[in-house]
């Protein structure tokens, strides 16, 4: 005897078997207790879903003799009748190969025969949106005023297709994708009645990546099974057969990025290639994980519904804190696009290579949120001390400088610049702008700095700016405006000195660090060898 397939074998045969779908299972049998079945049906969803399966065993139920519930009893002849697709009250229809006017008029010839046993004939057209515009005008009649003894059930996976006067005169019912925890429980109990042994975290990754369709977790299982058969399912092997990767890689992937190391990168995707993993796969689920990350980074008590271990929780907590949401929002979305271009793309691995080049280089893109990734990359540079820049001139031959040549000479932060600073200089133009004159005018030439005890310091020019912000109520004011834009309370130190004069060596402008740090990365950049892959 030739082997069925786990989702044909484990098909439901009664609505209490249907796992998923408790909304549109009560109404119809509700419906069918009640005798108030109605002659036209749409059934939409993604697939996998059971369409297909609950119109059949609607079929049987409105002809069965003996109903339990609502529920076909099985044991009948009409039941074992259509069961074995032996009942010619129960037609089924494929509308991608049968779309044409001919197959709907010879439907429409034959509703006028009664059923020559039991109640109903149903009609169950499969993609019913694959019918051309001529079937579907063929049906539009019939389907609104069908004998009574007549249902039809239309199914379909892009309901957006339908005709608005097919959907009218039918009762829409949308199926819903499938939880993984309902997969998860059937695909259990399934295997324990195949005695078949398997571990809940494969299962539980079955079920992800079904993305819930129930005939996809099935046929996903049933490929796994014989690849090991005889053996005990783990989730190791689950990874090996479908070509997918541990999420420990996924972590260790998002720190190298973070990190901007292209090098690393490449080394990471290659150790992915060896491995025989898909790329296709692999790069939606890095994305499933980032949009992980991103929830765990905004909400509170997301655990139930990003569906990942404690151990991986913990993981994507401390990782939260590593990426700005702007940050983690561009990596999504250049994968996103990534995803795209794979499905059509003859050079994947050269596809996915120059993606993850992007993320770690984001000076690549001149894009908001690559401009955020770009600031912090510099803010953590920041924090490792960033080289201040003072040109000095080069000296000639006879020790006298000549002025026409200069060259940088690096001193760096004597501390790591605090995280609150950092946001003060990023948003130094703003304040400016929020100030009011005659503060505006005395801050004009000013610029933040970092005191000795990792404060923020306010370089004024000396006279009158100076004397301004020694009066307590101007630099409370500014610590007012400064602590609005950095979201926390912030204390300032003013410190008076002379514009580019020797305050600068001793309190360095951190603006200008910023935008020196762009330029030398820049120029990094551009002394760069093309060939990266070497």
């Amino acid at each position: 005897m030739s082997y069925t397939a786990l989702y044909r074998k484990f098909r439901p045969a009664t609505f209490e078997d249907v796992k998923g779908q408790d909304h549109i299972v009560t109404t119809l049998k509700n419906q069918i207790k009640a005798e108030r079945t109605s002659h036209a049906y749409l059934f939409c969803g993604t697939r996998g879903t059971g369409k297909t399966t609950i119109a059949k065993i609607f079929a049987r139920a409105v002809n069965c003799e003996n109903p339990i519930d609502g529920s076909p009893c099985g044991e009948c002849a009409i039941c074992k009748a259509i069961g074995a697709g032996a009942s010619m009250n129960v037609i089924e229809i494929d509308a991608a190969s049968n779309n044409g006017v001919d197959s709907i008029r010879q439907i429409v010839d034959e509703v006028t025969y009664s059923p020559a046993e039991g109640k109903y004939k149903v009609y169950i057209i499969d993609e019913v949106h694959m019918l051309s515009i001529g079937a579907f005008n063929a049906l539009l009649k019939t389907l609104e005023e069908p004998p009574s003894y007549v249902i039809f059930i239309l199914a379909t996976t892009e309901v957006h297709k339908i005709p608005i006067t097919i959907m009218s005169r039918c009762q829409r019912y949308d199926f819903k994708r499938i939880t993984i925890d309902t997969i998860g429980a059937r695909l259990r109990e399934l295997m324990e009645k195949e005695q078949v042994q398997v571990e809940d975290r494969a299962i539980r990754y079955i079920a992800k990546t079904a993305d819930g369709s129930m005939r996809d977790a099935l046929s996903l299982l049933d490929q796994c099974i014989a690849f090991h058969f005889g053996q005990e399912l783990t989730y190791d092997k689950v990874l090996d057969v479908l070509g997918a990767v541990d999420t420990e890689v996924f972590s260790r992937l998002l720190r190298i990025v973070l990190e901007g190391d292209v090098t690393g990168v490449i080394s990471l995707l290659e150790e992915i290639i060896v491995q025989g993993r898909e790329l296709t796969q692999f790069v939606l689920d890095f994305t499933w994980y980032l949009r992980n990350l991103l929830l765990v980074k905004t909400a509170d008590g997301i655990e139930d519904v990003i569906d990942v271990s404690s151990e991986n929780l913990i993981r994507l907590k401390e990782e939260a804190q590593m990426a700005e949401n702007d940050v983690i929002m561009r990596y999504i979305r250049v994968l996103s696009e990534l995803s795209g271009q794979l499905r059509y793309a003859v050079q994947k691995r050269i596809l996915v290579e120059m993606t993850m080049i992007k993320l770690c280089r984001p000076n690549m893109e001149t894009d908001t949120q690559s401009l955020t990734d770009r600031i912090r990359q510099l803010e953590d540079k920041m924090e490792k001390g960033i080289p201040t820049i003072v040109m000095t001139p080069v000296s000639g031959t006879s020790g006298e400088s000549t002025g026409a040549v200069e060259r940088p000479v690096q001193t760096k932060l004597p501390e790591a610049v605090p995280e609150d600073v950092q946001r003060v200089v990023g948003k130094w133009s703003g304040i400016l702008g929020e100030a009011a004159m005659p503060m505006k005018a005395y801050l004009k030439k000013a610029y933040p700095s970092l005191a000795s005890d990792g404060s923020l310091l306010v370089v004024v020019q000396e006279g009158m700016p100076s004397d301004y912000f020694r009066e307590a109520q101007h630099r409370e004011e500014l610590e007012r405006i400064v602590s609005a834009f950095a979201g926390k309370e912030i204390k300032i130190t003013i410190q008076s000195g002379e514009q580019g004069g020797d305050s600068e060596a001793l309190f360095p402008d951190l603006t200008k660090l910023v935008s020196q740090a762009i330029h030398m990365e820049v120029e990094e950049l551009e002394e760069e060898p093309e060939d990266v892959y070497s």
